[in-house]
């Protein structure tokens, strides 16, 4: 007589099911489509927690470059200039103060000139 196995195979398939929930039309509902629908996101959730960080990266870099501008600098002259006065900023806050503290990021680009000068 032969073993089916059949609770193991339905805990397995349920398993797979429950993380394919709200999914769209047979991805929810048919086993081997659901399983390659959870694959394939899993994919796409490693590939884009990498380019979440280039992301940002690419928005701090356009904000500071705008904010740069204004003050009459390049961005790249700005961060050469920063890194010869030893100012310890990171793009990141560099741009929160370009959006929401001019005033601030006024002072840091003035002193990165006086001192690199």
């Amino acid at each position: 007589m032969r073993v089916k196995g059949g609770s193991i195979t339905r805990q397995r398939r349920r398993r797979w099911l429950k993380l394919a929930k709200g999914y769209w039309g047979h991805k929810s509902i048919g086993f081997k489509t659901a399983k390659q629908a959870v694959v394939k996101s899993w994919t796409y959730a490693f590939r884009d927690r990498k380019q979440r960080k280039r992301d940002f990266r690419k928005l701090w870099i356009s904000r500071i470059n705008a904010a740069a501008r204004n003050q009459g600098i390049s961005y790249s002259q700005l961060m050469y200039k920063i890194k010869q006065s030893n100012i310890e900023i990171n793009r990141k806050m560099l741009a929160e103060m370009a959006v929401h503290h001019q005033s601030d990021f006024e002072n840091i680009v003035k002193l990165a000139i006086a001192k690199s000068a």
